[in-house]
C-alpha cells in the first residue's frame, strides 16, 4: 500500500515515521546483464554465472550499482507526495552495501522519511531507504536518498 504525503504539512507530520514496503522483486540474470550493457561493467562476478559459482559468492550476483538505482522503482510503490509541482532527486548523503544479492534472490525495500527541512522554493527530504534480501539477515543496501520536493 502507498503512503501518500499530502502537500508540505503532510511530509512534515511523516518525519520520523516508517512509510512501507514496496513488492518483491526478482533479480533476474537478464537484468544484471542489462546493467552491464549500460554501465561497461562486465565483472565475471556479475555476468558469467558458471564461473561465479566458484567466486567469494558462491553465484553470479547483482553490481552493488544496480541494487541501489532500483530504489527509484521501489520508492513510488511506497510513497506518494501530493500537492506539489515536481519532485526530484538530489542525491544521497550515504549509501553502503552490507550483503550482495544473488541473482535468483527476491528483494524489496522500506523507507523511513528521517529528515524534512525547508527549502526555497519547497521541502527537501531524506528518506532512508533499506533494500532487504528475502529470508537475509543483512541489507543488501542502505541510501540515504535526498528529494526535492517544489510548490
Amino acid at each position: 500500500m502507498t503512503t501518500i504525503l499530502d502537500g508540505v504539512d503532510g511530509v512534515k507530520a511523516a518525519l520520523g515515521t516508517h512509510l512501507g514496503y514496496s513488492d518483491w522483486l526478482l533479480i533476474e540474470q537478464d537484468r544484471v546483464n542489462l546493467f552491464a550493457e549500460a554501465t561497461g561493467d562486465h565483472q565475471w562476478i556479475h555476468v558469467d554465472p558458471e564461473r561465479a559459482k566458484d567466486g567469494p559468492f558462491g553465484a553470479a550476483i547483482a553490481h552493488g550499482y544496480l541494487t541501489m538505482s532500483l530504489s527509484n522503482y521501489f520508492l513510488p510503490q511506497i510513497v506518494e507526495a501530493q500537492g506539489f509541482s515536481a519532485g526530484v532527486n538530489y542525491g544521497v548523503d550515504k549509501v553502503r552495501f552490507p550483503s550482495p544479492v544473488k541473482v535468483g534472490e527476491r528483494i524489496r525495500a522500506g523507507a523511513e522519511l528521517v529528515e524534512v527541512t525547508e527549502v526555497n522554493g519547497g521541502l527537501q527530504t531524506i528518506m532512508r531507504v533499506t533494500i532487504e534480501i528475502e529470508g537475509g539477515t543483512k541489507p543488501a543496501c542502505v541510501i540515504d536518498a535526498i528529494s526535492r520536493w517544489l510548490v
